[in-house]
């Protein structure tokens, strides 16, 4: 009944917001930069604080399929916007790694990546998102085929583990926190795995032809 009435005020509801509230927490985080009021290491604070939206707005996606399959709840046309709004975070989480805290020393950049696992995985996850925002969008669903384009966005499943992992080590002191959200991430796949409950035989047999 909740269900019911929530989707059909969703259905009403258009997913463009997602593109114009998505930003706003980067454009606060610019604000307090210029304010100086990140602390002593900006910098930092910018890294982990959009490598942390990106996580959340990663789980969010996730979790659009067993809200459907176990609650009931239809949030699939957000689901596009979500993803897009992840992959921008990620960008932006990257770049501030590169452009500030590297200053665009590609050498010793790469040689980070290869060096420091943590860095390898984040930038694992960040390539395999690549090709998933680059097809988000109806022309490149047409081209690939439903098929094809849904094989390829699995590719959703294993960036997310490497994303959440690349937080767990990237947290020195072992805090709850990052477990928490790889928690949340392996706890949404093993729900997506699930198979569906399949209809009594009674009533398979009632709608057969």
């Amino acid at each position: 009944m909740i269900a019911e009435a929530l989707n059909g005020w969703l259905r009403k509801a258009p997913a463009w917001p997602i593109y114009i509230v998505g930003p706003l927490p980067a454009v606060f985080l610019v604000w307090q930069g210029v304010a100086g009021t990140l602390g002593p290491d900006p910098v930092r604070a910018i890294e982990q604080q959009t490598g942390l939206y990106a996580l959340q707005l990663i789980i969010a996606g996730l979790a659009v399929t067993p809200l459907r399959r176990f609650a009931g709840v239809n949030l699939l046309k957000f689901r596009r916007a979500i993803g897009i709004m992840a992959f921008s975070y990620v960008a932006v989480h990257l770049l501030t790694w590169l452009v500030l805290d590297m200053g665009l020393y590609l050498t010793q950049a790469v040689g980070d990546v290869v060096k420091r696992p943590y860095i390898t995985l984040g930038m694992s996850a960040f390539l395999m998102l690549v090709p998933l925002v680059a097809t988000s969008n109806d022309r490149a669903l047409r081209r690939l085929g439903a098929a094809r384009w849904r094989k390829l966005h699995r590719l959703t499943y294993p960036a997310a583990v490497l994303a959440a992992v690349h937080f767990v080590w990237l947290v020195k002191a072992w805090p709850l926190q990052p477990f928490l959200y790889l928690g949340a991430v392996a706890g949404l796949l093993a729900l997506r795995a699930k198979p569906k409950r399949r209809a009594p035989a009674a009533a398979q047999g009632a709608v057969s032809p």
